[in-house]
């Protein structure tokens, strides 16, 4: 599962303008037509090829946007890497295509000024009207090298 940070997330985080463990930090779910580029700021960047179907409601507010539960960061000595990881992230019921990417992001007041974070690739996960869970990467949602 292999993921990437926006630039713009890396800088809010830096800044302190996006606080991980503060904030309300979300994933929503993109199909294939989606092109991941790192120059992308906000979730209206990325919105147009967000999922839509039965239990799966995007757009800002929208029900299929889970917000991330447990979060955390930390760093691994053995890896030399910090992360940011959160507990897995599940949709009930859902038949809405089939999802590419999860974009992590945080939820502002409205999907142009809701900053991106991070991509995370999911091997495209045919949705067919069952459960999906996103199992994070043991190592973390998003991982930093020293």
């Amino acid at each position: 599962m292999a993921s990437n940070l926006y630039q713009e997330g890396i800088l809010r985080i830096i800044n302190r303008n996006i606080d991980i463990a503060a904030d309300t930090i979300k994933v929503m779910l993109v199909g294939s037509g989606y092109t991941p580029n790192k120059d992308h700021q906000f979730v209206s960047d990325v919105v147009g090829s967000e999922l839509s179907g039965t239990g799966y409601t995007g757009g800002y507010g929208g029900s299929g946007r889970k917000a991330l539960a447990s979060k955390v960061m930390g760093k691994s000595d053995s890896t030399d890497k910090a992360y940011i990881d959160a507990a897995d992230s599940t949709w009930t019921a859902i038949n809405a295509g089939t999802i590419a990417w999860a974009i992590v992001f945080k939820e502002i007041t409205n999907d142009a000024s809701s900053p991106v974070i991070a991509n995370v690739d999911v091997a495209d996960i045919v949705t067919n009207g069952g459960d999906v869970t996103i199992q994070w990467d043991a190592a973390g949602i998003v991982t930093f090298a020293a």
